[in-house]
């Protein structure tokens, strides 16, 4: 038992973080969707790689594809603390074309078999695949051993859901030892899980494999013409049906506060990904950013304590149930149950209710901003009012199912020009 603690010292991670996220909508047209900012001062991917760090995975590669420079800025910024002398690092592996000229990453797979190479020079045993696009905290040490134990060809991570919502994800049918007996791709009726009939188990996109086992895989579905050369769509089904896949359910590794439910989210629309933000201004939010046990490390940027001035009626520089991040000046405006980054200025008279505001932004007088996201950079004209017509809004701003509205440079420059 004493060779199975260092699990995550034999194992690697790979982060799969091409995906442009369009249903984020101009959120991702300049940046890839894991590196897109959230709560406060991190980015999605932070995530992944923090859970990673935290397991004791000191090895890990990051695979980039679309609009990718500001993901590896922040990496080559916030992730630089590797030291190779002590064999960790994190590399950046961009789709290169290293392969062929005209080819791409084709698939979750092909960014693996793309650079079997460089994991074969990490010397390790077992690789941790992950997606950086999702919000959750996670000890992979657990699942590596399970994986171990289970002696599994592949360990799937899996979300116990409600059956009726389970038809979004992959969903696995298990027997009574959680191997899997069917890979189901969104079934109009999923199965459900043994112990329990109303819930069903959904793929995390996280996956466990002994690397010697993974290799071969990759480079026969690389010669398969008719493959997509995708975990989910190829490599997984085919193990479920010639091999030993296993599920590893969430609620056994998540990390989480005594009595607090598993935390995990798609912030893959911008009604989620407003709500995910917002939901960290709760008295109690579920996902714990306070935790010093297991951290979200990240880049962070030397800037001086947010500070808040003016005291009269209507110009009082305050904030109630918010997060205010270092850099701000809350100049007599009123902030209520918002989340702010860094360096935001907001101006005398203003309002923001129930609004995520990313790094950089500056709000002018007497703007009244209600449930918007408001994207890096962009200047608030003095006086506009957001959140209070939505079809009025509609006209320059996009404006969610749910009400959501976001606000970019762009939309911003189109307003002013009509006025």
């Amino acid at each position: 038992m004493a060779d199975m603690t260092r699990l995550s010292q034999r194992s690697m991670a790979f982060v799969l973080a091409g995906g442009r996220g369009s249903r984020l909508k101009e959120l991702t047209d300049r940046r890839v969707k894991p590196a897109v900012y959230f709560g406060g001062k991190t980015r999605i991917i932070d995530f992944a790689l923090s859970n990673a760090v935290n397991s004791g995975i000191r090895r890990m590669a990051v695979a980039t594809q679309y609009k990718a420079h500001s993901l590896i800025r922040h990496c080559q910024r916030g992730w630089n603390f590797f030291r190779a002398e002590r064999n960790e690092f994190l590399d950046i592996l961009p789709a290169s074309q290293r392969v062929s000229e005209e080819m791409w990453y084709r698939g979750t797979a092909d960014a693996v078999t793309q650079n079997i190479d460089i994991v074969d020079s990490y010397g390790i045993e077992y690789i941790v695949i992950l997606a950086g696009d999702h919000i959750y905290k996670m000890d992979y040490e657990i699942m590596l051993r399970q994986h171990v134990e289970q002696g599994a060809d592949v360990t799937v991570g899996c979300l116990t859901v409600p059956r009726a919502d389970a038809s979004a994800f992959g969903v696995m049918a298990v027997d009574a030892h959680s191997q899997i007996t069917s890979f189901l791709e969104k079934p109009a009726d999923p199965p459900s899980t043994p112990e329990d009939p109303t819930k069903a188990l959904a793929s995390m996109g996280i996956y466990v494999f002994n690397w010697k086992y993974l290799r071969e895989l990759l480079i026969a579905d690389a010669a398969d013409p008719n493959s997509s050369h995708d975990f989910g769509n190829d490599l997984i089904p085919e193990i479920v049906k010639g091999g030993k896949a296993v599920a590893h359910r969430f609620d056994d590794s998540c990390v989480r506060g005594e009595g607090a439910p598993s935390y995990w989210r798609d912030v893959g629309t911008l009604d989620a990904f407003w709500e995910a933000n917002i939901d960290l201004t709760d008295f109690t939010p579920e996902l714990d950013l306070w935790d010093q046990s297991w951290p979200i490390w990240t880049y962070s940027e030397s800037v001086p304590p947010a500070k808040f001035i003016h005291d009269e009626k209507d110009r009082r520089g305050v904030a109630i149930s918010s997060m205010v991040s270092g850099g701000c000046i809350i100049s007599g405006t009123e902030v209520r149950n918002s989340l702010l980054f860094t360096q935001v200025h907001t101006n005398s008279y203003a309002v923001l209710d129930h609004s995520v505001v990313l790094p950089n932004v500056v709000i002018n007088r007497s703007a009244r901003l209600r449930k918007c996201v408001i994207d890096r950079g962009v200047e608030i004209p003095t006086g506009l009012v957001v959140g209070e017509d939505p079809v009025e809004d509609a006209k320059f701003f996009r404006v969610s199912e749910k009400g959501t509205t976001l606000i970019t440079k762009d939309m911003v420059e189109a307003w002013k020009a009509a006025q």
